[in-house]
């Protein structure tokens, strides 16, 4: 699968990152945040947000966790120990990863089991920012 790299132009506002190697799947979720007026930057894998040197620019996180490579656990890891305070929320469409998730307490981020609804997905990312939904 190739690169995807999408920035909304939104300067001003907090950056939301997702991460997932399903296009149809990330592009879904950049639709959604964006219909909520959050700026997204996209990435098809976790190696292509390490690797795009925008870290710290992103206010929340989303990863999926099933992912080929590094998965959105070791992502996890790695960008809370260089952002140990960023908002993340992880999701999964297999409930079974959640049984992984214990080692994680002290990031203690939101998970959602796909399908899930956006409302709710907008609420956590609304709540990670500490704003109202627009």
């Amino acid at each position: 699968m190739r690169q995807m790299h999408l920035m909304t132009a939104h300067p001003s506002q907090r950056i939301v990152a997702v991460v997932d190697d399903d296009r149809r799947v990330l592009e879904s979720l950049g639709n959604l945040l964006e219909s909520a007026d959050h700026p997204v930057r996209l990435f098809s894998s976790a190696a292509a947000l390490l690797k795009s040197g925008g870290l710290e620019e992103i206010h929340c996180l989303i990863s999926d966790i099933d992912m080929p490579g590094m998965d959105g656990l070791e992502l996890l890891r790695l960008v809370h120990a260089a952002r140990p305070r960023l908002p993340t929320i992880l999701i999964t469409g297999y409930p079974d990863t959640l049984k992984r998730l214990p080692a994680l307490d002290r990031s203690n981020p939101r998970v959602f089991t796909k399908p899930f609804k956006g409302r709710e997905l907008l609420t956590a990312v609304s709540d990670a920012l500490g704003s109202p939904l627009g």
